[in-house]
Parts: C-alpha cells; structure tokens; sequence
C-alpha cells in the first residue's frame, strides 16, 4: 500500500521526529516500504540575507546538515529499512511538498506541534502540507 514513505523532521527539534519516527519504521517493516526522511535548511543564498554571513556558509550549512542527518539516521532507523537522506534547501512545507512529488510519495509523515497565536496567521507547515498534499498526510502531534 505504501512503497515510498516521507519523513519529515527538523535535526534541531526532537519533538519533530520522537513519536512520527516509529511509526514511519512501523510502516515501513508492515509495507516493505523505501523511507525518504528530509531535512530542510533554510536558503542561505538568497541576496537579502547572503550579505550577513560569510562566504561558503550555505555549502557548510549543507554539509553539516548532511552528515547530521546520516548520523541520525544510522542512531534511530533499524538497517533492515531502505533509506534515502534528503537534504532540502527553502521553505519547509514548500519542500517537502516538492520533495513528495519527486520521489513520489505514497505518503508523507510528520509531526505537528500545538499551534500558537502566531500560527493562526502564518499557519504552521503542517497545516500548510495537509492542505496543498497530492497524497495523504500523516500528522502526529506532540
């Protein structure tokens, strides 16, 4: 039912992977499922912000993100499990709506927080990933 299953998590926030993580794996082990779990670092590159740090801090941002994200993966997801790291570079709910529809997700898994006042009038990427999903969505709350 289920062969390719998203992940989305922020490195910096626990409560961002601690309850979606197991049951992605659970998912996975019951579908035979491919898990994709991206990360997305903010866009260094663009002009407005560039000019506050220093040269090259995009592709170290990157790297970094890179190798935490590997490290996280080989801690917390059994190596029975197919996994693709995906380091992706924007807006959060933007990308991984694109990163869904690149490998062509059967699903995507996250996590949500409660909502706060300024998310009533932003809206959370969650909220923002339910609503523009072409597949379901899974959100688990902390």
């Amino acid at each position: 039912m289920y062969n390719d299953i998203l992940l989305a998590i922020d490195l910096n926030h626990e409560s961002s992977w601690k309850k979606p993580l197991p049951l992605a794996i659970e998912y996975c082990h019951a579908f035979k499922s491919r898990l994709h779990v991206v990360t997305v670092v903010p866009d260094f590159g663009l002009p407005m912000i560039a000019g506050y740090f220093p040269e090259g801090f995009e592709k170290k941002a990157r790297e970094g993100a890179n190798k935490r994200l590997h490290e996280f993966v080989s801690a917390h997801v059994p190596n029975t499990i197919k996994v693709q790291h995906i380091i992706a570079e924007g807006t959060p709910y933007k990308e991984i709506l694109r990163v869904a529809e690149e490998i062509h997700a059967d699903i995507i898994m996250m996590a949500s927080h409660h909502p706060g006042i300024q998310d009533y009038f932003l809206g959370p990427n969650s909220e923002r990933v339910v609503r523009h999903a072409k597949v379901s969505v899974l959100v688990v709350r902390d």
